[in-house]
């Protein structure tokens, strides 16, 4: 026969010799069963090349759905012309027959025959009648005779066979498979010998193994370049390929194209995973399509032992690659898949299965009009919103617009997807949406929240005074409701931290109004006069925190609340209340729905990242920040991590990870990151000042004392034209006083100290104090700069806080200066603690410093203990402790005083330096590595 082709060696050997006892008299029927596209008519012509080469007589024919109208059409045109015919009627079939049979008696007295007839099942009925009938008269005639018949698993039942009353003695049947993977690739080799393997992998999965779609796809890939398969056929020329898969689907029937076009659109959405067991998935499919679940049971296994379907990781049935499942869908009309998706979530709704499931159709659906529709939408919103996958409540929310909705509601979920659009920083259309929203009428509550939300927004694009303006006007329109209007009022204060002069005539207006009538401002607005005078200098953080818990014990205020807990906490992380600042975080977040766009929502998360940077936890800064604004996040000015801010400037995350890059001596990572902000777009604000100081900070860890300079004088200016008086927020004066090094600059340096350390003694906290102790102490030197730097190492020890990212500082200070004045053991032991302080914490510069001072004084840096109890802080040994006798994390959290976040946290810490895996082993860990 013909060169072989791929696995179709069984195929070509009983046609070989078939054709054999042809030429020896004995003739035949041989029948080629195959679904579409499996190269049927491929191996027909092999058998007839191969015939015409040993002396056999070919005729041929292929048969079309043209031939049913016109009787024994096909056997005619197989055999050539019958003029007898003309005197015939149509429907006088034996004597046409007999006709034809005479005829092929007469071809085959001059030659052998082979009658090839190609896709038998078109034949006219009497033609296949006439064929079958002619299998039992050629056997002892030299006639071979061979056709090919569709024969797979449609939807629609198909008729019976050619051969269904013939008797297995009277015909050889074949059925061709679906190429294997490998026969595939090698087919594929041939078609496009540049393929490199993983593209061929990927166009052998497109073709599921039938060599009509490979050649296709060939066509269509034939020249271009290796690089990953498309997933559409909208990246095919000329279109060979969908071409052809349109083909199979015509060929079988419009039933069966139903439910493969179903189940490509059903894909394309995803179907309901196995937690979902109400879900039948063929009879999904069958609701969707409206054929019989029985019959698509069976569709979906023949279509899966054919290639086309393939199991994924789940063991769902799929198409076998993308871009087959685009070729089923290609030319699909939308009205007809809109129908499709609106079906399958009712279906899904009545079988109880999760919203999302559902939502996912409805967005592929035309509007339903009907309350079910809404109320998914809503409720897969709030599911994604909670998952922390703003993007997927985004789109739930824009079909949900689509449903025809009152006025108060369309408010409500306008304001909600602006929350959230703006919070995929799509700054653009969120303000477009709160700005829609603002217009339509509604609750003074819902009025309130749209206001916040445009105002957040507003002032997060350096809009400040027309948030200011959207506020005043709605403010305006709340006569008779007092809380609501307080609360648009308060949230006027708040965003005016995003401008100088706002916020001084915010301010002003703030104390002036609290002085006539407390009740005008609130709890809120008097916390917010507490923060002011702290970051005044006005006030210590003991009476700050006394004011703020007298107000925290009033009844509480709903619109008021979150500004409240807010405001306190972050009083509380100056005043280095640090677990109560936690605790006011977590109370603070869960005030706040976080579908809404509300300043409040970004302080929080702000206080959090001032906790952690106060703690040393630069793991965390970094991690949270790599998903905002840090490295390997959006880039400079993207929303940060559980935040909303989308502007242009830095944000007090961008500056917590600076920070944390240099501590963690990341030093180049951290000049990139800095440099990838052009500070001079950024707003005037208190971020653009908190990142200038850590810009000054890393500017300095690089030699660059000019530069690091210019930045925290920068940062001064800054904070005094808002008023920021104290050190509190950011102690720019001790950072410039460290870099006042040179000549005749000593009385300068000594008094910025002098004035920070006076300003931190009115607010007389450990870190603030310790801070500016420790720095005056370093510039004045000497007998009273070692006096006190050791001062500095007191306080800061003695706090009741977690301050080793001051206490460091200060022991390395002191050690420095024990070293001048020629106490190096004293200096040793302060520099060592530093080191194992530093590395405690994962100050890696800190730990360098320590080091290098260590090797100035003479001695050699011991390795601390990285592992077992001796590596484990206070902290993390009382705790361990109580774990250990058997009390949850909870009642630890409780006993101690602390954050549950806070003994999570330690007790992970613990097991990782005890080798352990889990609380279970505390006692015994504990006890092994304490030698009991």
């Amino acid at each position: 026969m013909t060169r072989a082709l791929r696995e179709r060696y069984d195929a070509q050997a009983l046609l070989a010799a078939e054709t054999e006892r042809a030429l020896g008299g004995a003739g035949g029927l041989v029948l080629l069963r195959g679904a579409t596209g499996t190269g049927r008519t491929a191996v027909l012509e092999a058998a007839a090349a191969h015939a015409e080469r040993r002396g056999l007589r070919v005729l041929r024919t292929r048969c079309s759905p043209e031939d049913a109208g016109v009787p024994l059409s096909t056997a005619g045109r197989l055999l050539g012309h019958v003029p007898e015919y003309a005197g015939m009627p149509s429907a006088d079939y034996h004597r046409r027959a007999e006709r034809l049979w005479e005829l092929l008696r007469s071809l085959a007295a001059n030659s052998p025959l082979l009658l090839a007839v190609d896709d038998v099942h078109l034949a006219d009925p009497s033609s296949r009648r006439w064929i079958a009938e002619a299998a039992g008269r050629i056997e002892g005639l030299p006639v071979l005779l061979v056709a090919t018949e569709r024969r797979q698993y449609d939807i629609d039942p198909q008729p019976a066979g050619l051969t269904h009353a013939l008797p297995a003695s009277l015909v050889r049947t074949h059925t061709l498979a679906p190429l294997t993977d490998a026969a595939s690739t090698e087919l594929l080799a041939t078609l496009l010998p540049a393929a490199d393997p993983a593209w061929a992998a990927d166009c052998v999965r497109a073709g599921a193994g039938h060599p009509l779609l490979l050649h296709a796809l060939s066509e269509d890939l034939r020249g271009t370049p290796p690089h990953p398969l498309p997933d559409t056929c909208a990246a095919l020329y000329p279109g060979a390929y969908p071409a052809a898969v349109s083909w199979w689907l015509d060929s079988a029937g419009p039933a069966t194209a139903e439910v493969a076009r179903t189940l490509a659109a059903l894909e394309e959405v995803g179907t309901p995973d196995a937690t979902d067991q109400a879900v039948d998935p063929p009879a999904l499919l069958a609701e969707a399509s409206g054929a019989d679940p029985a019959r698509v049971a069976g569709w979906l296994t023949a279509m899966t032992r054919l290639g086309l379907l393939r199991l994924d990781a789940a063991g769902r049935r799929r198409y076998a690659h993308p871009l087959l499942r685009d070729a089923v869908l290609t030319d699909w009309p939308t009205a007809r898949r809109q129908a499709v998706h609106l079906a399958a979530a009712e279906a899904l709704l009545y079988r109880g299965v999760r919203v999302e499931a559902i939502a996912r159709h409805l967005l592929r659906a035309p509007v339903v009009g009907k309350p079910w529709a809404l109320r998914v939408l809503r409720d897969a919103t709030t599911v994604a919103v909670d998952a922390s996958r703003p993007g997927d409540a985004v789109g739930y929310l824009r079909r949900a617009l689509d449903e025809p909705l009152p006025d108060a509601l369309r408010q409500r979920l306008l304001t909600e997807l602006g929350s959230l659009e703006y919070l995929c920083a799509d700054a653009g259309a969120a303000i477009s949406r709160l700005g829609e929203a603002v217009h339509l009428g509604g609750e003074p509550r819902d009025r309130v929240h749209t206001a916040i939300a445009l105002g957040t927004a507003l002032a997060g694009q350096g809009e400040v005074r027309t948030a200011m303006e959207v506020l005043r006007r709605t403010e305006a329109g709340l006569s008779g409701h007092p809380g609501p209007a307080r609360s648009v009022r308060i949230a006027s204060v708040m965003l005016s931290d995003y401008e100088q002069a706002q916020r001084r005539e915010a301010y002003r207006w703030l104390g002036e109004a609290a002085g006539r009538s407390p009740d005008l401002v609130g709890t809120a607005g008097q916390a917010l006069l507490v923060r002011h005078a702290a970051t005044a200098g006005l006030l210590s953080a003991q009476d700050a925190m006394k004011r703020l818990h007298a107000l925290l014990a009033e009844p509480a205020d709903p619109f008021g609340e979150p500004f409240l807990v807010c405001t306190a906490a972050t009083v509380a992380q100056w005043a280095d209340e640090l677990d109560e600042a936690e605790q006011l975080v977590e109370r603070g977040l869960a005030l706040q729905r976080s579908s809404l766009l509300h300043p409040m929502h970004q302080a929080l998360v702000d206080i959090r990242a001032d906790i952690a940077a106060a703690r040393g936890d630069h793991a965390r800064l970094l991690t949270d920040g790599a998903g905002g604004t840090g490295p390997g996040g959006t880039g400079p000015g993207g929303t940060g991590p559980g935040g909303v801010r989308a502007g242009a400037g830095p944000t007090n995350t961008d500056a917590h990870v600076l920070m944390a890059l240099v501590h963690a001596d990341r030093t180049d990572e951290a000049q990139r990151f800095a440099a990838a902000f052009d500070l001079r777009r950024a707003p005037d604000s208190w971020e653009l000042n908190r990142f200038l100081y850590a810009r000054g900070v890393l500017r300095a860890a690089v030699g660059d004392e000019a530069g690091a300079l210019h930045d925290l004088l920068e940062c001064g200016r800054g904070q005094l034209a808002r008023e920021v008086i104290s050190p509190v927020v950011t102690p720019w004066r001790t950072a410039v006083a460290e870099r006042r090094t040179g000549p005749g600059r000593a009385r300068e340096a000594v008094a910025l100290a002098e004035e920070e350390l006076r300003l931190a003694q009115v607010w007389n906290t450990p870190r603030t104090v310790g801070r500016a102790l420790r720095v005056l102490g370093a510039v004045t030197g000497g007998r009273r700069g070692l006096e006190l730097a050791g001062e500095a190492v007191r306080v800061l020890r003695d706090a009741p806080s977690d301050l080793d990212m001051e206490l460091i500082p200060a022991l390395l200070a002191q050690g420095r200066q024990l070293i001048a004045a020629g106490e190096r053991a004293r200096a040793r032991d302060s520099l060592r603690e530093a080191a194992e302080r530093a590395e405690r914490k994962g100050a890696v510069r800190l730990h360098a410093l320590a080091g290098e001072a260590l090797r100035e004084g003479g001695a050699r840096h011991r390795t601390p203990a990285r592992t077992g109890s001796a590596a484990l802080t206070g902290s993390e040994r009382r705790i361990a402790e109580l774990a250990a006798e058997g009390r949850t994390n909870t009642e630890i959290a409780e006993l101690l005083h602390l954050a549950l976040r806070t003994v999570e946290t330690h007790l992970t810490h613990a097991y990782r330096k005890l080798g352990i895996r889990g609380r279970g082993e505390l006692m015994d860990a504990l006890g092994r590595h304490d030698g009991i």
